[in-house]
C-alpha cells in the first residue's frame, strides 16, 4: 500500500533496516579445503555453518543413509516397538492419529504403511491384506490440534485396542489419561517440547502423558544424538526398529525419505545432520516419484524431471497437501498420498491445487487486512493501546479470517516486522478465539507461553512456533504482559545480512563454474543451512536493463575491473532504479539504464549460480540486496 513520506518515516521508526555483517569463524580454510577437495572460500562457508571436524564435514558433504543414527537410542522406542510387536502378532487393532499438517500427514502415512509391512512379515501375508491397522486425523475447525476425547471414543466404539500418536500427543496428558482409564494401550510418537513447570529456583518439571511408551526425542532423558527430527522423523525410527524386530531389511525404510523429506522442509526442522540425507534424497525422488499422487502433482506443478528445490518443497508441493486439513479434512490429503491409480491421483492432485489456490487467496487478504490495522495504528498514535509497530511482541486479532491460516499470516508478518508473531481469530465457539505464532531466533516463544500459560485454554509448540486458543476477553491482558516482560533489544529485531564472504568478483571470475559447483554440494538449503552469500563494495554498474513480459527482471553489467566484466540479475526492477534516482540523481540513473558512462557504483550481497540455456552452462551473478553504504568502511 501507498504511504505518504511522513506516514512512512513513522512505520521506519519502529522497523528496523537490515544490518549487512560479515562472519569471522576461523578455522584452517586451506587444509580443510585440500582435505575435502573443495575451494578454501567454500570450505570457509561450511565453518559459517557451525560444521566442524572431519566426521561433521564428511556427514555435511557426503552423508548417506549409512549415516543415520540408530533409532534404539531413543527413549521408549524399543519398548514402544516390542508392544505394537506383540499388538500385531495377536491380530489387536491398532488406530494411528496424527496431526492435519504436513508433518502429521506424512508421519500417519509412514506408520500406517510400515505397521501394514510388519504385520505382513508376520503373517506371511500381503501388507494390503492387512484390516487391523488404520487411522484417523482430528478436523482442525471441530477438534482443534491433536488427539482428543472424541477421537479416543470413536477409536473404542470402533474395537481398536491400541492408540498411536504422531506428530501429537506430547502435552495430551489429560486425553491419554482417559484413554488408559477405559482400557486402551497408548504409544505416544511426537518431537513437540515437553510441558513442564519452572519452579522458583529456576529449575523445570517436566510432565509426560501416562501413556505405555514415550517416544520425544526433545525428552531430556532421550540419548538420541540428533534433537532435530520432525514428527515424520520420529515415526521412520519407529518403522525402522520394528524392521529390526521382525527381519525386514531395514534400508526398505528409504521408501518413506521421499514424504520424510518433504515433513522435515514443511515443518522448518533445521537442515542438518540426518535432515540432510532426508531431504536430499526428497529432492531427488520427486523428480520422477513412485507415488502417484505426487507424481501427479509434480507434473500438474510444472516441476516433473526439472531440479527441484527446497523453496519447491515448502511453496509449491508442501502447501497442496497442507491445504486439505487448512480449508477441510486431512484425510483427504492422507488418501491421496495413498491412492495407487494414476487417474484418481491425477485428479486428487488438481483437487487439493485448486484448495491451496483458495487458501493463497485468503491468506494474501489476511496480511494485507492485519498489515493495514497494525501499520494504521502505529501511524495514527495508538501506541500501548492496541497492537501496533511498538509493540515487540505481536499479538494482534483478524476478523473474518479462515482459523487456518492465521499461522501463515504470522510467518508473513514475522518476515515482514522481524518479530515474534501472534495472530488470533474467532473460533466455532463464540467468546473463543484460536492462534497461530512464528517467532525470531532470539525468542523462544514455547518457553514464554509457559510463563503465561494460565492465559490460554490450550497451547502447545516449539521454539519457533506455537498455536493456541484463549477466551476474546483475555487477549488485550495476553498483549500486555507479553510485552511487559519482552526484552527483545532493538539488535535482536534487526534482521540480519549475513554474508559468509567478502568475495571480490575478480576471484570469483578466475574460478566461476569451480566455486559454484561446488556451492551446489551445501545444497539442501532451508532454515539452518543458509544459501551462501557474498559481499563486494563499491561495485560500477556499467549498464542496467529491465527485461520480461512483466518488467520483473533487472539484467546488470557490472564492471569487475582489467577491462573484464560479469552479468547479474536482480527481481525488483523498481526498487533497484528507485535506489539509484536517490543515491545518484535521475540523471545518472538514466545513463545507467541506457548502457552510457554513468557514476553509478554499489556495494552488493550475491551469491553466483549456474546459468543453463540451450545447452550453454555459463556463471551469473544474483544479487541478494544492495545498497550505496553497508560496506564501506
Amino acid at each position: 500500500m501507498m504511504r505518504s513520506p511522513e506516514e512512512q518515516q513513522i512505520i521506519d521508526r519502529y522497523v528496523m533496516r537490515p544490518k549487512w555483517t560479515i562472519m569471522s569463524k576461523r578455522a584452517d580454510f586451506a587444509e580443510i579445503g585440500r582435505k575435502f577437495g573443495i575451494d578454501p572460500v567454500v570450505a570457509r562457508v561450511i565453518t559459517n555453518r557451525g560444521i566442524c571436524g572431519d566426521d561433521n564435514i564428511n556427514m555435511y558433504l557426503n552423508g548417506g543413509a549409512d549415516l543415520l543414527h540408530d533409532p534404539g537410542l531413543m527413549k521408549d522406542l524399543p519398548e514402544g516397538c516390542q508392544i505394537v510387536m506383540d499388538k500385531l502378532e495377536n491380530g489387536s487393532r491398532i488406530r494411528i492419529i496424527s496431526d492435519y499438517d504436513v508433518d502429521g500427514v506424512t508421519s500417519n502415512y509412514i506408520l500406517l504403511l510400515g505397521l501394514r509391512k510388519v504385520w505382513a512379515q508376520i503373517h506371511g501375508a500381503r501388507p494390503e491384506e492387512c484390516e487391523i491397522v488404520d487411522y484417523d486425523i482430528p478436523h482442525r475447525i471441530h477438534d482443534g490440534y491433536g488427539i482428543k476425547n472424541r477421537l479416543i471414543d470413536a477409536a473404542q466404539a470402533d474395537g481398536v485396542d491400541t492408540i498411536i500418536t504422531c506428530d501429537n500427543g506430547i502435552a495430551a496428558f489429560e486425553q491419554i489419561k482417559y484413554a488408559k482409564t477405559i482400557g486402551m494401550t497408548v504409544i505416544v510418537t511426537d518431537h513437540h517440547q515437553v510441558p513442564y513447570q519452572e519452579n522458583g529456583d529456576g529449575t523445570k518439571t517436566y510432565t509426560l502423558p501416562p501413556a505405555d511408551a514415550v517416544i520425544d526425542n526433545q525428552r531430556i532423558d532421550c540419548q538420541y544424538p540428533f534433537k532435530g527430527l520432525c514428527g515424520a522423523g520420529v515415526a521412520c525410527k519407529f518403522i525402522q526398529y520394528l524392521y529390526r524386530l521382525c527381519g525386514i531389511d531395514e534400508r526398505e525404510i528409504q521408501e518413506f525419505f521421499e514424504v520424510l523429506g518433504l515433513a522435515t522442509n514443511c515443518d522448518m526442522m533445521d537442515l542438518v545432520d540426518e535432515n540432510r540425507i532426508f531431504v536430499k534424497y526428497a529432492l531427488e525422488s520427486l523428480k520422477d516419484s513412485r507415488n502417484p499422487g505426487l507424481n501427479a502433482l509434480m507434473r500438474l506443478s510444472g516441476k516433473n524431471e526439472k531440479k527441484i528445490t527446497t523453496y519447491d518443497l515448502g511453496f509449491l508441493i508442501g502447501p497442496c497437501i497442507n491445504a486439505a486439513g487448512r480449508l477441510g479434512d486431512a484425510r483427504t490429503s492422507l488418501e491421496f498420498l495413498l491412492e495407487k491409480s494414476a487417474a484418481k491421483a491425477e485428479t486428487k492432485a488438481a483437487e487439493l491445487i485448486q484448495i491451496n489456490n483458495d487458501r493463497k487467496s485468503m491468506t494474501e487478504n489476511g496480511v494485507k487486512l492485519i498489515t493495514k490495522m497494525l501499520e494504521d495504528a502505529t501511524i495514527a498514535g495508538k501506541i500501548g493501546d492496541t497492537a501496533t509497530l511498538a509493540d515487540r511482541v505481536i499479538v494482534a486479532y483478524i476478523p473474518d479470517v479462515h482459523e487456518s491460516v492465521v499461522g501463515i499470516i504470522a510467518s508473513k508478518l514475522k518476515e515482514a516486522y522481524s518479530r515474534p508473531v501472534m495472530i488470533f481469530t474467532d473460533s466455532e465457539h463464540a467468546g473463543i478465539l484460536k492462534g497461530s505464532g512464528r517467532s525470531i531466533e532470539s525468542y523462544n516463544m514455547y518457553e514464554h507461553l509457559s510463563r503465561v500459560k494460565s492465559y490460554f485454554r490450550e497451547f502447545g509448540g516449539h521454539a519457533m512456533a506455537a498455536g493456541f486458543s484463549i477466551e476474546s476477553s483475555r487477549l488485550g491482558e495476553l498483549r500486555r504482559v507479553l510485552n511487559e516482560q519482552c526484552a527483545l533489544t532493538d539488535e535482536d529485531i534487526t534482521p540480519k545480512v549475513r554474508i559468509d564472504v567478502g568475495m571480490p568478483l575478480q576471484y570469483l571470475a578466475k574460478q566461476s563454474m569451480r566455486i559454484t559447483e561446488q556451492l551446489y554440494l551445501l545444497e539442501p538449503y532451508g532454515k539452518g543451512n543458509r544459501k551462501a552469500l557474498f559481499g563486494q563494495a563499491n561495485v560500477p554498474v556499467r549498464k542496467a536493463s529491465i527485461l520480461g513480459k512483466n518488467r520483473n527482471l533487472l539484467k546488470l553489467v557490472l564492471d569487475i575491473g582489467e577491462n573484464q566484466y560479469m552479468e547479474a540479475i536482480y527481481f525488483d526492477p523498481d526498487e533497484f532504479v528507485n535506489n539509484i534516482k536517490q543515491w545518484f540523481g535521475a540523471d545518472e540513473c538514466d545513463k545507467m539504464l541506457n548502457g552510457r558512462p554513468n557514476k553509478v557504483v554499489i556495494d552488493m550481497v550475491y551469491y553466483p549460480e549456474i546459468n543453463e540455456f540451450r545447452n550453454t552452462r555459463n556463471v551469473q551473478i544474483r544479487l541478494e540486496t544492495v545498497s550505496y553504504t553497508h560496506l564501506r568502511a
